[in-house]
């Protein structure tokens, strides 16, 4: 008996060895190149004056200046909101084509799912560019307007908040598509199919099965999506130019621009924190409302 409980502990001490021997680069690499830097970016944004190197000593200032100064505030906002607006965006229209998607054989599903990835292997420079030439005065969007007299002079389409979203959905939107795709494929079909014997319409399916569900991979989504926006930096200065503010942009100029170190790492904690909020609270009433789907079917 006791040599059976030896060799079952031998066993599971070598299991644990094995595990921890296992992990072990990958967490080396997260300190290294996450939890590294994102401790030196804290750090900096406590340094006092707009220079980092040599600078010594704790201080708000940089905080104090983002708090305080209204032109921040409402570049958060402003920022906060164009992410919801492309993570809405990208549900509605994403949700639909990657139920679709999913619920293809999977030789038609392949040829169809290399039309959404396609943009993704792209770079975003480069399509970045191609927008501002569809969307230019001369462009040709501005060019078939004018062909079927919809108006006399090309119509401003770029540099506006419009293009800014317009742009930011089509970059992103594979990521939602990605995301429900691959959770929908798992959802059985006969599922809708007894909510259909039981005679639940369409809706009442979509809304009482499929979307509960597919919880988890609209959230996945959302959180890529809503990430994505907030951060990017180069498209609202290529597509909004100066006329469209996003905190990205504004960190971008203070780090690179202005050399202004401190500032652009409270920023970026500023950011973080904000949208870490934005995400958890999101996950939360999501997870809240599928436990309330599931305690209903019960």
């Amino acid at each position: 008996m006791q040599n059976r409980s030896l060799v079952r502990f031998k066993a599971r001490d070598k299991r644990s060895t094995v595990w921890v021997w296992l992990i072990t680069p990958s967490v080396g690499l997260l300190l290294l190149f996450m939890i590294v830097p994102l401790a030196g970016v804290i750090r900096t944004s406590f340094y006092p004056g707009v220079r980092s190197f040599g600078a010594e000593g704790f201080s708000l200032e940089q905080y104090l200046e983002v708090a305080l100064d209204p032109f921040y505030q409402i570049v958060l906002v402003e920022t906060i909101v164009y992410g919801l607006v492309v993570s809405v965006g990208s549900l509605l229209v994403g949700f639909p084509v990657g139920y679709s998607l999913a619920r293809l054989p999977a030789n038609k599903r392949r040829s169809r799912l290399i039309l959404v990835i396609l943009p993704l292997t792209l770079s975003l420079v480069v399509i970045v560019f191609g927008w501002i030439v569809i969307l230019g005065r001369s462009g040709i969007v501005n060019q078939l307007l004018i062909g079927i007299g919809a108006v006399d002079s090309p119509v401003r389409l770029l540099y506006t908040k419009g293009a800014v979203l317009l742009v930011l959905l089509q970059q992103f939107l594979p990521f939602m598509i990605l995301s429900v795709m691959s959770v929908c494929s798992k959802i059985d079909p006969v599922l809708e199919h007894a909510s259909a014997n039981l005679r639940a319409n369409r809706f009442t399916t979509f809304r009482r099965v499929v979307i509960p569900l597919a919880m988890p991979g609209i959230m996945t989504g959302f959180t890529l999506v809503f990430i994505l926006t907030v951060s990017a930096f180069i498209t609202p200065r290529l597509v909004g130019g100066g006329s469209v503010q996003m905190l990205g942009s504004i960190i971008y100029e203070q780090v690179v621009t202005g050399l202004n170190w401190p500032l652009g790492a409270a920023l970026s904690v500023v950011m973080l924190a904000v949208t870490s909020l934005v995400v958890g609270v999101a996950n939360t009433l999501a997870a809240k409302t599928l436990t309330g789907h599931r305690s209903i079917a019960k």
